[in-house]
C-alpha cells in the first residue's frame, strides 16, 4: 500500500523566511486599516472582542490592534490572532499584494505523487485557513486540488506523538501508513514515536549548515523533494 504523505510547510515545502519576512510584517502593517474597515463585521468583531476580554476589557480598537501587533512581534500562537491574520492575508492574496512561494522541487514532486495515486495532506502550526490560502495562491498556481486534508495545532502540538496518532485516525489509516516530511527534528521524533515513517527535509536555503549524523536523530534525510522516494521511505 502506498503511504499517505503528510507534509509540513515552513522549511519543507516553502521557505521559512516567507512567513517571517512577508506574511507577519504584512499583517502587522495592514491590521489597523483592516480593523477600521471591517471591525464591525460579526466574523471580525468576535475575535476583537475576545482579545479585549482577555486583556481587561479594552474598549478601544486601537488598543486591541496594538495588542495584536505585539503578539505578531512575539510570534504568539493565539487563536484570535491566527483568525484575524488569516483574514488580512486573504485580502492581501486577493489584491495581488503577494503570492506564496513554494519550492519548485516540492511543486514538481507533489504533482507527480498526486498523479501516481498518493494521498497528500498538510500539518502545519499555521491555521488551516492560512494553509489553504498559501497553497491556493502559490507562485506555481492553485495547488489545493493536490491535497486531501489539512491539519493545524487544533489536533495537538506538533511535538507530541498523540497529535500524529489523531491525524492518522482522521485520515482513516494506521500511523505506519503515513510518511511525515518536516524540517524540524523534534516534530519527526514525535511522529516516529506515534509510529509514522519520517523524512528530514534539510534544505540548504533554510539550513546552510547540513544536519547529518547524530543531529538527524536517526531520521532519513533529503535536501530536496526530488530526493524522496515515498515507496522506499
Amino acid at each position: 500500500m502506498k503511504p499517505i504523505i503528510l507534509t509540513d510547510i515552513e522549511g519543507t515545502t516553502s521557505s521559512i523566511s516567507f512567513v517571517k519576512d512577508v506574511l507577519f510584517p504584512y499583517a502587522r502593517q495592514a491590521m489597523p486599516g483592516f480593523v477600521r474597515a471591517r471591525g464591525n463585521e460579526p466574523e471580525v468583531r468576535q475575535w476583537l472582542d475576545q482579545v479585549a476580554m482577555e486583556n481587561g476589557g479594552m474598549c478601544q480598537d486601537t488598543m486591541i490592534v496594538e495588542t495584536l501587533q505585539g503578539w505578531i512581534d512575539q510570534d504568539r500562537k493565539h487563536t484570535a490572532l491566527k483568525a484575524l491574520q488569516g483574514m488580512v492575508w486573504e485580502a492581501g492574496y486577493r489584491s495581488g499584494d503577494f503570492t506564496a512561494p513554494v519550492y519548485p522541487d516540492a511543486v514538481e514532486a507533489l504533482r507527480r505523487w498526486d498523479e501516481d495515486g498518493y494521498r497528500l495532506a498538510v500539518y502545519s502550526s499555521g491555521s488551516v485557513p492560512a494553509q489553504r490560502l498559501l497553497f491556493g495562491n502559490s507562485d506555481a498556481g492553485d495547488l489545493l486540488p493536490l491535497f486531501d486534508a489539512f491539519f493545524d495545532t487544533a489536533v495537538g502540538h506538533k511535538r507530541e506523538a498523540d497529535s500524529y496518532r489523531g491525524i492518522a485516525r482522521s485520515l482513516g489509516s494506521e500511523p505506519n501508513e503515513v510518511l511525515f516530511l518536516s524540517d524540524v527534528v523534534e516534530e519527526l521524533d514525535a511522529a516516529r514515536d506515534a509510529g509514522m515513517r519520517t523524512m528530514l527535509v534539510d534544505r540548504r536555503e533554510d539550513y546552510p549548515q547540513p544536519r547529518t549524523g547524530e543531529s538527524t536523530h536517526g531520521h532519513r534525510r533529503a535536501e530536496s523533494f526530488a530526493d524522496i522516494d515515498p515507496a522506499a521511505a
